[in-house]
């Protein structure tokens, strides 16, 4: 979170958003910014609301699946992160994540599947 400068702004029903800082360390040679990054948004903003909706410490999340589809690129800006989750099960979280800019333009469509998992007793 601190390296990528993720910050959480916005929580909601179902929902959560964050913002990114599109800085120089996070374009790849080309110039824009790298896919990795945005898939690393996408997933601490879906996990962290996977999390706010256990209201439980003795589970754990893990995220065993995530993908994207990247529409536009970005160079330099802030992007944000929406999750929203479309399946709230006792093992399984669905959760899609739409990737903006400050222009509200889609930059990347993302979904993810967290899994449930009781935290074992040491």
């Amino acid at each position: 979170m601190y390296t990528l400068n993720i910050k959480y702004i916005d929580i909601g029903i179902n929902t959560l958003v964050a913002k990114m800082l599109v800085s120089k360390k996070l374009l790849q040679p080309m110039g824009y910014l790298h896919g990795g990054a945005t898939i690393a948004l996408a997933e601490s903003v879906g996990s962290a609301l996977s999390i706010i909706n256990l209201n439980q410490n003795n589970l754990n999340i893990f995220n065993i699946e995530i993908s994207a589809n990247h529409i536009r690129n970005v160079r330099n800006g802030i992007i944000f992160a929406k999750s929203k989750i479309i399946h709230k099960g006792k093992k399984i979280h669905f959760i899609k994540i739409n990737i903006y800019n400050e222009h509200k333009n889609i930059i990347s469509f993302c979904k993810m599947t967290n899994i449930i998992i009781p935290k074992k007793k040491i």
